[in-house]
């Protein structure tokens, strides 16, 4: 008799060429990520070959119920860690049935800024670093914190290794592993300043695609803390008090930045940012004003600065860019819960389609 997990494993490419697309797309509050699955009947590569799918907006506070039909066109694929083979987890974003783009579709109107021919013309790069914190299912207290307490004071967490400092690696490890296999272009992970806080970083990735690179990979965050009965929280300010954050800094670069001279196209560029710093802000995350204090290596989030490796600034500029008067920039400011389609196209737009 198979078990279960004999019967999740099974591959059903030994007798059907028949293979499985999760459609994935972005929910009604922004940040929830909602799916499901359809046959197809053989292999796809390419996302303008897989054909549009409806569902019930009405349930994902997307649409009203007498009207409640939404279509999904696929973007991206990906190919699926957890049933494998050539099944596919396809990026998807979300349109009325006369072809508008809905209020939440936000990959829309990033993908039209990265059209520009201005923008093209400059490959921008983005390299995010996307932080989350795991928590214990039933008490969403961070885990291998004790129950209704807190673990010792910030300082030996931070890249550690141990059973009494590390929690949740093989969570993170899994994930690692699986967003690699899934085509996702991770560069890295590491343990963060608070007990229970990580990291996976993205890039670097040219124009949407690394939007799309942090949305995918969120997923199946959630999918394996789904499996190991932990939450995933991408909440900014997790735990009020004397602990860290979790933010989505935004590496970013674009070609002329990258050539010889390339500092000073930094430095207008950055000017460029602090004229819009409000705006910047208003899109960068819900409940960010809990973490952009001016502690906790976060700057005030009523104020930009700028500095050469000060992690207590807006903007971050490397000793090495400094040095050899070329690379790239971090923006410090998005928080944990940002939507990437919003922050990638709006630092493009700003820097290099906007004249003050």
């Amino acid at each position: 008799m198979s078990l279960l997990a004999d019967l999740v494993n099974l591959d059903i490419s030994d007798n059907s060429e028949k293979i499985i697309a999760e459609y994935i797309w972005v929910g009604g509050s922004g940040m929830d990520m909602r799916s499901k699955a359809r046959t197809l009947p053989g292999p796809v590569t390419d996302p303008s070959k897989l054909p549009k799918w409806n569902y019930d907006g009405s349930s994902t506070g997307q649409a009203p119920g007498q009207d409640s039909e939404v279509i999904l066109y696929p973007q991206a694929i990906f190919k699926d860690p957890f049933r494998r083979g050539n099944n596919i987890l396809v990026m998807c974003d979300a349109y009325t049935p006369a072809g508008e783009p809905i209020p939440t579709n936000k990959r829309h109107a990033a993908a039209e800024i990265f059209a520009n021919p201005d923008v093209i013309a400059e490959v921008p790069w983005y390299g995010i670093e996307q932080e989350y914190t795991l928590l214990q299912k039933d008490v969403n207290w961070p885990l291998g914190w004790p129950i209704g307490g807190f673990p010792g004071p910030q300082g030996p967490y931070y890249c550690s290794i141990g059973a009494d400092k590390s929690f949740g690696r093989d969570i993170v490890d899994a994930h690692y592993k699986a967003s690699l296999y899934a085509g996702i272009n991770i560069s890295g992970i590491n343990g963060e300043v608070m007990p229970g806080q990580w990291e996976f970083q993205v890039g670097p990735s040219v124009g949407i695609s690394a939007a799309d690179e942090i949305w995918i990979p969120r997923y199946i965050l959630e999918r394996i803390t789904e499996i190991a009965g932990v939450v995933v929280s991408f909440d900014p300010k997790p735990i009020p008090g004397d602990w860290n954050g979790a933010g989505a800094h935004t590496n970013y670069s674009t070609k002329s930045m990258r050539e010889e001279g390339g500092y000073e196209i930094i430095k207008k560029a950055i000017e460029k940012l602090g004229l819009r710093h409000k705006e910047h802000i208003s899109a960068y995350g819900e409940g960010n004003e809990r973490r952009l204090t001016g502690h906790h290596e976060t700057a005030d989030i009523n104020t930009f600065l700028w500095g050469v490796a000060n992690r207590g600034a807006s903007i971050r500029v490397g000793r090495d860019t400094e040095k050899e008067g070329k690379g790239y920039f971090e923006d410090r400011r998005p928080a944990s819960n940002m939507d990437p389609y919003v922050v990638t196209s709006m630092i493009a737009e700003t820097t290099l389609l906007w004249n003050p």
